[in-house]
């Protein structure tokens, strides 16, 4: 891969934060077992090309089925076309384990019961969503109070 081979980006800038990297290190060997900088830092470049090894096969199994978003079954079928289907099983259990904890994080919860509000909840809250984006964008200013009785007024 050349310096410039990530789009607009230089290889030194784009990374993997150290010190989430350094802990995911060290939880992954014995406690005895130190590991020096260089080799660390080896480590972090290693699994940088590694993600763009795989992001870049990825990309061409989406293009060739003529896709324009990159989707899970996309990285599964890189990973195997780059000789690593023997992890396939535990990639594939690791993004269903993702897909759970995202349904239970307080943003999917949001998510869903906005799916159970009736129609006239759902334009009630789209119209405080509005003001208050109103309001931000008149530098938070107070939006001026609109009639409950001529819905059409509204802008």
């Amino acid at each position: 891969m050349e310096a410039m081979d990530i789009v607009g980006k230089s290889k030194e800038d784009v990374s993997l934060p150290k010190a989430t990297m350094t802990k995911i290190i060290k939880e992954m060997l014995p406690p005895d077992v130190r590991v020096a900088r260089d080799a660390q830092d080896l480590l972090v470049e290693c699994c940088v090309e590694f993600i763009n090894l795989i992001s870049s096969e990825s990309n061409d199994v989406c293009n060739r089925e003529e896709k324009r978003t990159i989707a899970p079954e996309h990285v599964l079928k890189a990973l195997e076309v780059l000789g690593f289907g023997d992890y396939i099983e535990e990639v594939y259990a690791a993004y269903e384990q993702h897909k759970l904890e995202t349904l239970d994080s307080p943003k999917g919860v949001k998510w869903s019961s906005r799916a159970e509000m009736t129609e006239e909840e759902a334009l009630a809250e789209q119209q405080r969503m509005f003001a208050e984006a109103r309001a931000r964008m008149n530098g938070g200013l107070n939006p001026p109070k609109q009639s409950d009785s001529d819905p059409s007024l509204e802008s």
